[in-house]
């Protein structure tokens, strides 16, 4: 996994609690804990970080990764501030994930492997994200699809169904108000 990942991880977590609290997670993860940006390190070792969490708070394994997700991806799109600056909202961002801006990451971490997604327009109004990725960070994705509609002052509500046998995972995504709309 990229560094640019665990130093996204590493901020949320800072702005989410403190640098005390990330020193340690690192060292119940018993991980070295310096990234670069450019750098790649092994899968294990967010793993090692986010139980490590789960431990500390409480918390799911899951409930970590869309917290961390959540917090990690206003960190993540200041990376690329070009691309998405042009966005008016949360789902012209979400589309864009996997044409455009995987597109540029794949240019500047050519070793990079972004997970894939596909997109499907729902009958009611939302949006179904097809995700594969040999990581399973479904979880982590989903944080990160709220970190968007953060992005953007627009509550949304994400649920994953897995599609058994085939390691994909269908992220149905609604925005909040537009939901409440249709219902009254």
């Amino acid at each position: 996994m990229k560094g640019v990942v665990f130093n996204a991880a590493q901020e949320a977590v800072i702005e989410l609690f403190d640098e005390d609290t990330w020193d340690d997670l690192l060292d119940a993860a018993d991980v070295d804990g310096v990234y670069s940006s450019v750098g790649s390190y092994p899968d294990e070792e967010l793993v090692a970080i986010v139980v490590a969490a789960s431990e500390a708070t409480g918390l799911s394994v899951e409930d970590v990764l869309v917290a961390v997700g959540r917090k990690a991806l206003q960190h993540l799109a200041s990376r690329v501030p070009t691309l998405i600056g042009g966005c008016t909202n949360a789902f012209e961002m979400l589309g864009m994930i996997h044409d455009v801006i995987h597109v540029e990451v794949l240019k500047l971490y050519p070793d990079s492997r972004p997970p894939e997604f596909t997109y499907e327009d729902l009958p009611d109004g939302g949006l179904r994200m097809g995700y594969r990725s040999p990581r399973c960070l479904d979880a982590l994705a989903e944080g990160l699809i709220l970190g968007v509609g953060d992005r953007f002052d627009t509550e949304l509500r994400v649920e994953r169904h897995p599609i058994s046998g085939s390691g994909e995972v269908y992220l149905d995504v609604w925005e909040v108000a537009a939901e409440q709309t249709q219902a009254a």
